[in-house]
């Protein structure tokens, strides 16, 4: 690896200057293990702290509101003692020199009833993802959800800008609204999953208006240039989503339509799983929405040092997240400026309480030793 390298180069990301592009993924670790669902000073705060050398971290998902839970232990943005809980995050991410956005989460259907005193999880329509919920008594089959009313779909977009102002009294840098993953907004966009005949179903125009309230709701309580959206065109075979002939002029439009906005970034994940034998399907997803998408683009899934540099020296992407290396990596900005091999990780203690596969992978370089 070169001396000079493209992930290393810094970046002004709508006026948020960056020291590098190496972005720290939104990753679930199901580490709220409280009754207020919140984060702590002392457990996400030196986790995210230790990885503040990232040009950008975008923290784990969090939901919006207790409707949108459908994971175990993952923290929302909804209530005092939540926003409370974050305000310890971002201090010591900012002490650390960092940067920090909250992704904004709602799962939909990829829930289930335990979340909610035993009614329906919400989704566009009510259609079986046929997947697993991650219960407190473990992975369950999913449910067939209730299919949302138009005053719930109202409710859901308030829901993502009070949490958006919630995001910004606890200090973060910006939001990433969670528009990815088979998760609601994602449901709402695909027809396999959307089988509405009023205004939020049928055309692709009004599959994907419900993700433009939800902009045009927190662009009211936070500047655009703060706000970044997640996309997974391609996602297929996976929580519950199954792509069709509409799938990718669905996206199309949506990224179209994001140009009107001055928004942080658009971040993309290139497919999750081999897609190539689907013929509607985008096997290379940074290099079909670069040319559509005028701001700042963040690609994910899969990149390493050589491929993230690559694919931003080919233009194809300004900025790369990385999320599995970051977890038993807490200096890989330092590895990559050092080219000092990469530790691996620990499956088994991913979704597991307290420190344990958290905050204890030793750094391997100076600068990161002096913050542990």
């Amino acid at each position: 690896m070169s001396k000079k390298q493209a992930l290393l180069e810094p970046y002004n990301l709508n006026g948020l200057e960056l020291p590098n592009r190496v972005v720290m993924a939104p990753m679930t670790r199901s580490r709220a293990t409280n009754s207020e669902n919140k984060p702590t000073g002392e457990l996400q705060g030196e986790y995210y702290k230790q990885r503040a050398s990232a040009g950008l971290i975008i923290a784990e998902g969090s939901q919006i509101s207790k409707r949108a839970v459908g994971y175990v232990n993952t923290p929302g943005i909804y209530s005092q003692e939540q926003v409370e809980g974050w305000k310890e995050v971002t201090h010591k991410v900012h002490e650390a020199n960092g940067r920090i956005f909250l992704q904004l989460w709602h799962v939909g259907r990829m829930s289930h009833p335990d979340f909610h005193n035993g009614e329906l999880p919400l989704a566009p329509s009510a259609l079986n993802p046929n997947d697993k919920s991650f219960t407190p008594e473990g992975f369950k089959d999913t449910v067939t959800p209730k299919a949302m009313t138009i005053e719930e779909i109202k409710e859901t977009v308030q829901d993502f800008k009070n949490a958006a102002r919630n995001a910004m009294e606890a200090g973060f840098d910006g939001v990433e609204i969670h528009s990815s993953n088979g998760y609601l907004l994602h449901q709402f966009f695909n027809a396999t999953s959307n089988h509405r005949t009023d205004e939020y179903g049928g055309s692709i125009e009004n599959r994907a208006k419900i993700l433009f309230e939800v902009i045009d709701a927190i662009k009211e309580v936070m500047p655009e240039n703060k706000i970044g959206l997640r996309l997974n065109p391609s996602l297929n075979g996976i929580f519950g989503m199954t792509m069709d002939e509409e799938t990718i002029p669905t996206f199309d439009y949506i990224i179209k339509k994001l140009n009107d906005y001055d928004l942080a970034y658009l971040h993309l994940s290139e497919p999750f799983n081999d897609v190539s034998d689907i013929p509607y399907a985008e096997t290379e997803i940074a290099k079909r929405y670069r040319p559509m998408y005028n701001g700042t683009i963040i690609i994910n899934a899969g990149f390493d040092q050589e491929s993230g540099n690559r694919v931003i020296e080919e233009g194809n992407a300004d900025l790369v997240a990385f999320g599995k290396p970051f977890i038993s990596n807490p200096d890989l900005v330092e590895r990559f400026e050092q080219n000092v091999p990469l530790s691996e990780y620990n499956q088994d203690t991913f979704y597991t309480p307290g420190k344990e596969g958290y905050l204890d992978y030793e750094a391997k370089t100076e600068r990161a030793e002096a913050l542990q």
